[in-house]
């Protein structure tokens, strides 16, 4: 009898502390950082845990799944979608949001996850079934802030934030993007073109530009180079002029010059006819009244009776 109820006793012991364990085991819970937890006590919402320690009724309350507080991106498969021109494209969504009340969360939708899909592809359609092809393309900016307003006012009331939208990838049919890129080669081959052809047009205008500046120069140069000669005859006959005044010549000396720069006017092969100037008389006169006698005045005129090669001989 006594070995009995000694074996009974540690039985009752033993499920005893076992039943101790599992109550401390239900009774106290550790919420990590970022995470919430949802309490319901005799299957109604009781509170919401934070993180940190907390005990609970063991067999009353029943924590939830912890929900996480952080932000959370979700990418969802590609999504057909028609636009305003009827072409099928291929869209790619990506989703960022928080969770900021785990009891809206928890009892006011289902699975929010799949309700932010639904309502991401509902609304996409929506948008670009507005839009043609070409502002399908470049319009991502637009796009993506319709899709946020849209989701961040439908998620509100389930405590779910959305903060960014973005869409990933915009596919067109295949026979489009042939089309595209055959019509951006043609369009890159155009710019080609122009851009030579401006080339070539300022390459000849520039050309131009030089030679006129060139031929400018050049007019200048020839034109201040001919003032200068004029300016350096002037000068020269000035001091001519000047040194034959200061010399006080006499009417014998000024006859005798004239008559040697004469017969310079014949000299050269190509000068057949010349005209002695009506002036030569009167300087024959004075020379020979100078020298005096008629020999003088026949040796005169025999000096241009000669030709230029007789005049050369000795």
């Amino acid at each position: 009898m006594n070995n009995a109820g000694g074996t009974a006793l540690a039985i009752v012991l033993v499920v005893l502390i076992v039943f101790v364990i599992i109550v401390l085991v239900r009774a106290v819970r550790i919420i990590p950082q970022a995470r919430a937890g949802v309490v319901e006590r005799l299957g109604k919402y009781q509170r919401t845990l934070n993180p940190g320690l907390t005990i609970l009724i063991p067999f009353v309350d029943r924590l939830l799944p912890l929900l996480d507080l952080r932000e959370q991106v979700v990418s969802f498969p590609p999504q057909p979608v028609i636009t305003e021109d009827n072409l099928v494209v291929s869209i790619d969504t990506v989703v960022y949001f928080q969770v900021t009340d785990p009891r809206a969360a928890t009892y006011e939708i289902a699975n929010y996850i799949q309700a932010v899909e639904q309502l991401t592809t509902t609304t996409l359609r929506n948008v670009v079934g507005g839009l043609n092809l070409e502002e399908a393309l470049t319009s991502r900016d637009q796009i993506n802030g319709q899709l946020r307003g849209v989701l961040d006012e439908a998620t509100g009331r389930w405590g779910i934030r959305v903060s960014r939208v973005e869409l990933k990838a915009i596919d067109p049919p295949h026979s489009i993007q042939d089309s595209m890129e055959k019509q951006m080669r043609a369009e890159r081959d155009r710019r080609a073109a122009i851009l030579t052809a401006e080339g070539t047009k300022q390459s000849a205008i520039l050309t131009a530009e030089g030679q006129r500046q060139a031929a400018i120069l050049k007019a200048e140069g020839e034109a201040k180079a001919a003032i200068l000669r004029a300016d350096g005859e002037s000068q020269a006959i000035q001091k001519v002029f000047d040194a034959i005044h200061k010399g006080n010549p006499d009417q014998k000396l000024l006859a005798y010059q004239y008559l040697q720069t004469l017969p310079k006017l014949a000299e050269g092969s190509a000068n057949k006819l010349w005209i002695i100037p009506s002036e030569v008389g009167e300087a024959l006169k004075g020379i020979g009244s100078a020298i005096g006698g008629t020999n003088a005045e026949a040796a005169v005129s025999g000096l241009f009776e000669q030709t230029p090669a007789e005049r050369s001989q000795p």
